[in-house]
């Protein structure tokens, strides 16, 4: 854009003289502007020079106003005619005064604005050639990089545009070193090209230069945010007085909070954003998210239906709005808030996603499994290259795909599923061998778990999650000692061994000793500095003192998570079982169960509870209905089979009870030996026994 300020018509230009008149500054008419080339500017070469005449800047100053008045009217009437004959003009009162940086400037500036890239940037470079710190020139070259880089496509074309306009933007903060918004934007290129420390550079600079600069400060906290440098970023943003934080430093530094998982200091921050400024949609979606990343669903809904009115063109909006009905257990409101979403942002791959995860939770998994299916396909590529955005993409459509097999009990589609993510590489493979060993798990293919695990470790030896796993199955597998030293040789002294404590716990507690799994998760509870791993360790210790039988301790465990998080489908479902297998508070272990099971009525696990409490309540048709969902749901569960044997045995169906017990046997003996309680074991068999005697009598009688 000019620069130059010229508002006179060419009769009020008349009554300057043509030495003042070139010496003004003019700003640019306001026109509409043909968008740049994105190729990248090839650097001139010297062009031929007007000969060298003694100036006559009464002809130049003639010119200049005849094609000022036809660049006016250009952008008043839209006639390129106008636009040539302002070049022309331009041109001619270059010839009259050729060293005139002001007119060929002005030039050049024509020629950006009339889409005439190349004439522009060889203009500009030739006033460099003669006036290498010439601001205008470097402005204009600088703007018309910018522009191409934003009509460019990744590669190495935007490349070269970038390099372009960083050379520019250096030479304006060299040349004027105390305008805070060259070393801004030069700050943000250097970001675009990756090149962290000069970034920082030039926003701490543009601080020095306008320490009111807000951003300035945002932009240097969102790159120590973009480094994983979270501390930095907060202490940026502290350093100004709370005071003086205007809603735009509130909000980044609620988005540097969230970053750190502390909720409900983004909560803060975000509200206090909201509050200088009513229509920041920034702070509003903010704060929205980050209720419910506190677990405060309700009041997260709500902000979320304010951010819809505020800007109803936002897909934003109704796509989380449908994430929180689904996990509020609301199938229907989840899918038409989705469709919502859907027609303001089409095609979108997270939209296709959240299809899926609602068709999922409704047990709808054919239908889930195609949604998935089609995501895939769009996403991998023939020649299996891609970016790490597109691996991470691909590699979340097939775990969610691999899962959506394995619980309609598509065993081997959902292994076959999982190696196509190990055969992404990186960190993707590492996820799809955890799922693998998980899927064998499930099916009780102890073998064939381990062995995976083994060459997981040895094809990723650095993958410290894929070590402790294997640790895991080692002492599964009778070599307890092995996994224990496998898992401790991960501890680092850092802030990550919570994940090895965590291990250490569960392979301590499955071996029986007790005191070692508490101590671990003693120890995991000292790294743990975010409300969700506090929630978490509780729950830990709820579980292992349930297995200990001291159920008191549970249960004051279970509760403190519950105050945590209401919405804890496992602890709402844990404790609700805990009440109903002690046979006592019958009603409140409903309540909870069936809260666990409106939040996912699909897991086996919660339909097994409820069936259970129904039983312990008298009810015993309602039992029987959850009893065999759950036992359609995971086959192999033993203690849904003793349920289910226990119900008949009660009912008496003494052949069905007798067919139950049986299989619960048969999956007892495919475990390992730490998920079976001999107790239960005896139990059965003598059930079974005394059943079978029965069944005999009957039938002799």
């Amino acid at each position: 854009m000019n620069s130059f300020q010229f508002r006179s018509s060419l009769l009020g230009l008349a009554l300057l003289t043509s030495a003042t008149l070139l010496g003004q500054q003019k700003t640019a008419p306001s026109t509409q502007h043909t968008q740049p080339s994105p190729i990248p500017i090839p650097q001139s070469s010297s062009s031929p020079q007007t000969a060298a005449k003694k100036p006559d800047r009464a002809a130049a100053y003639y010119h200049f106003g005849l094609g000022h008045m036809y660049e006016e009217m250009m952008a008043m009437y839209g006639r390129s005619d106008y636009a040539t004959k302002a070049i022309e003009e331009y041109r001619a009162a270059i010839e009259n005064d050729p060293s005139s940086e002001f007119l060929n400037a002005t030039l050049a500036e024509l020629y950006a604005k009339t889409g005439r890239i190349r004439d522009a940037v060889l203009e500009a470079q030739n006033i460099l050639k003669r006036d290498p710190n010439n601001l205008e020139a470097h402005r204009l070259l600088g703007r018309i990089y910018l522009r191409s880089l934003g009509d460019t496509q990744a590669g190495p074309t935007s490349h070269e545009v970038l390099r372009l306009g960083i050379e520019q933007y250096e030479a304006l903060a060299r040349i004027e070193s105390k305008n805070a918004d060259n070393h801004l934007l030069l700050g943000r290129l250097y970001v675009l090209d990756k090149d962290y420390s000069k970034a920082e550079g030039q926003f701490k600079a543009a601080i020095q230069t306008d320490p009111t600069s807000d951003e300035a400060t945002v932009n240097l906290a969102l790159l120590y945010n973009e480094e994983g440098d979270t501390k930095k970023a907060a202490e940026t943003l502290t350093s100004v007085p709370e005071a003086q934080r205007t809603s735009k430093l509130n909000s980044s530094l609620g988005f540097t909070y969230e970053q750190q998982k502390e909720y409900k200091k983004a909560i803060a921050a975000y509200q206090k954003a909201l509050d200088q400024d009513k229509e920041n949609l920034d702070a509003m979606r903010g704060l929205a998210q980050n209720l419910a990343n506190d677990n405060q669903i309700d009041a997260a809904l709500q902000q979320w239906r304010m951010v819809q009115d505020a800007d109803p063109q936002d897909a934003t909006a109704p796509l989380r709005m449908s994430e929180i009905y689904r996990r509020q257990g609301k199938f229907d409101q989840a899918m038409s808030s989705l469709k919502r979403a859907e027609s303001l942002v089409q095609d979108s791959l997270e939209v296709h996603y959240n299809e899926a995860t609602i068709l999922e939770a409704q047990g709808k998994y054919d239908e889930a499994a195609a949604v998935l299916q089609r995501l895939v396909s769009r996403n991998e590529s023939p020649d299996g290259n891609y970016t790490a955005g597109e691996r991470n993409n691909l590699s979340l459509f097939l775990e969610r795909l691999g899962n959506v097999y394995r619980e309609s009990g598509k065993t081997q589609l959902a292994l076959d599923t999982f190696n196509k993510m190990v055969g992404l590489g990186g960190t993707e493979a590492g996820r799809g061998y955890q799922e693998i060993v998980d899927t064998y798990r499930e099916q009780k293919q102890w073998t064939d778990a381990t062995r995976t695990a083994k060459e997981a470790v040895n094809k990723l030896p650095e993958d410290r999650d894929l070590k402790l796993t294997l640790a895991q199955e080692l002492a599964d597998d009778g070599k307890p000692e092995q996994g224990i030293q496998l898992a401790k040789a991960q501890l680092s002294g850092k802030q990550e061994d919570r994940s090895v404590y965590f291990a250490l716990s569960q392979i301590y507690s499955r071996q029986k000793h007790w005191k070692e799994a508490e101590e671990a998760l003693v120890d995991a509870q000292k790294l743990a500095s975010k409300p969700e791993d506090q929630e978490y360790i509780s729950f830990l210790f709820g579980a292992l003192y349930d297995r200990q039988k001291k159920y008191d301790q549970a249960e004051r465990a279970f509760r403190q998570v519950l105050q945590m998080d209401s919405n804890n489908s496992m602890t709402l479902n844990y404790l609700g079982y805990m009440l109903a297998d002690r046979n006592t508070h019958l009603e409140e272990a409903l309540n909870l169960i069936k809260r666990a099971v409106e939040l996912d009525p699909q897991n086996g696990a919660y339909l097994d509870s409820l069936g259970w409490v129904y039983y312990r309540l008298g009810n015993y048709d309602q039992a029987e209905e959850n009893l065999r969902r759950a036992a359609d749901k995971t086959p192999n569960d033993a203690t849904v089979q003793d349920h289910l044997g226990e119900l008949y045995a009660k009912t008496g169906k003494l052949k069905m009870a007798a067919m139950h017990w049986e299989r619960a046997l048969t999956e007892w003996n495919r475990s390992v030996p730490a998920d079976v309680d001999q107790q239960d074991v005896t139990r059965v068999q003598k059930k079974l026994e005394n059943t079978k005697v029965k069944l005999a009598q009957q039938q002799t009688k």
